[in-house]
């Protein structure tokens, strides 16, 4: 049986850890790609949920497939043409011509990467890349969570005596507050371009939460052990859901749970906001200290992610939140259900069976900890690969390849994407 994932899809997704954002502005940290779609993704998923109101179960997960999809044809056609400043990209786009040529070259930079994925999904990329302004609900979900996301960024730059100096910084901050007085339409868009300017308590828990979220770029894993590149929990949680995606296509899971398990790799480190990222083996190292950090995590969300959302009549939110942190069944890491509104614990044989459907909601557990440990171990991987070869890197790498050297999962020899990195 083949792998499911191959090695150059992974590193491929991962090498946005290397790509710098706001590179030529005096910043106060490191902004990096992964961060940023890790944050746009998430205020995307916020707008979904508020924009699926009042629509039937089809049509919400149509609405998040898409979003998921799309998102993620995005984040991959600008890994391939790099940095290019957005004032070009943007006269580029102007001019068909020159933008087809782009878009041409990129579909083909790229083909040898996902063409493995399958020919319908190279296709849907291709066919979303040489658009050079994709129009609709989905297009504008993205484009305002792209500039709220771009905004965040742009308030830190601000912070630093250079910025209220820099003429373009100020004309940037104008054309995010334009397009997203553009997109007001959008439940939920208006909230977030208000929070831009104010103060924290004056603002939605909406507004509070998408914010609570960006800081999560500034909480770098590994936190001991310097590593080239750095990465945030943010980035990770984005390549966490990367890889669940395009693992639970490999599975052939039904839309919902390649949507579910996307959104849960997102959220699935959100905890870390609330009590900063503890290592395994402290976590482990007894079931009560196990027990009590669990129990802490979920008091803290309580007290302040789900409670206020709720308060401020954001039920559906604070709800869906609590499904993908597996809240319900003990773990975002456990395989569950929905059957008669009441969420269950299944098995994987289960979900590979009579729950992949749409009808019940399904979520992966043990793929998306695999997701979760794939990721971790390409950060060690491509820290020894660029010279840190720390005790530290280089005990956690061996001991993920050997944990899961023989790992199967279904009929998916897991091991087998492991032993690639050699």
């Amino acid at each position: 049986m083949p792998a499911p994932i191959r090695k150059s899809l992974l590193q491929f997704i991962f090498s946005g850890a290397y790509m710098k954002r706001w590179n030529d502005k005096l910043r106060p940290t490191e902004l990096i790609e992964i961060d940023k779609q890790a944050h746009k993704m998430i205020v995307a998923w916020l707008l979904c949920r508020l924009d699926g109101e009042g629509k039937t179960p089809a049509q919400r997960l149509g609405l998040e497939k898409q979003v998921v999809e799309e998102g993620i044809f995005d984040y991959l056609f600008r890994l391939v043409i790099t940095d290019i400043k957005p004032q070009i990209f943007d006269r580029i786009r102007e001019n068909p011509g020159h933008y087809r040529r782009l878009a041409t070259w990129a579909t083909e930079e790229i083909r040898p990467v996902l063409l493995p994925v399958g020919g319908d999904f190279f296709a849907r990329f291709c066919s979303y890349v040489l658009n050079p302004r994709p129009e609709g609900r989905v297009a504008d979900i993205l484009a305002a969570a792209h500039t709220f996301a771009s905004a965040f960024e742009l308030r830190l730059l601000k912070t630093l005596s250079g910025g209220p100096f820099d003429e373009e910084l100020k004309d940037i901050e104008e054309q995010f507050l334009k397009r997203l007085d553009g997109l007001a339409s959008l439940p939920g868009v208006a909230d977030l371009a208000f929070a831009l300017g104010a103060a924290g308590e004056d603002t939605t828990a909406l507004a509070r939460f998408a914010a609570l979220c960006g800081q999560l770029r500034f909480q770098k894993r590994w936190s001991q052990t310097p590593r080239i590149p750095e990465t945030s929990v943010m980035g990770h949680m984005f390549v966490t859901a990367c890889y669940a995606f395009f693992l639970s296509l490999s599975l052939d899971a039904c839309p919902a749970r390649v949507v579910n398990n996307f959104f849960c790799g997102l959220f699935h480190d959100l905890p870390e906001l609330l009590t900063r990222d503890i290592i395994s083996p402290v976590k482990k190292s007894s079931s009560e200290l196990s027990g009590l950090i669990r129990e802490y995590e979920e008091n803290e969300l309580e007290r302040r992610v789900l409670r206020p959302l709720r308060k401020d009549g954001c039920e559906d939110i604070a709800t869906r939140l609590s499904y993908y942190l597996g809240l319900e069944v003990g773990s975002e890491f456990t395989e569950c259900a929905i059957r008669n509104g009441k969420v269950e614990k299944v098995d994987f044989t289960e979900l590979e069976g009579s729950c992949n459907m749409d009808e019940l909601d399904p979520k992966d557990g043990e793929a998306l900890k695999i997701c979760d440990t794939l990721a971790a171990y390409i950060e060690a991987y491509t820290a020894m690969r660029n010279g840190i070869a720390s005790a530290h890197i280089q005990e956690a790498f061996w001991r993920m390849r050997e944990q899961n050297g023989r790992r199967m999962l279904g009929k998916h020899h897991i091991g087998a994407v492991f032993a690639d990195f050699d």
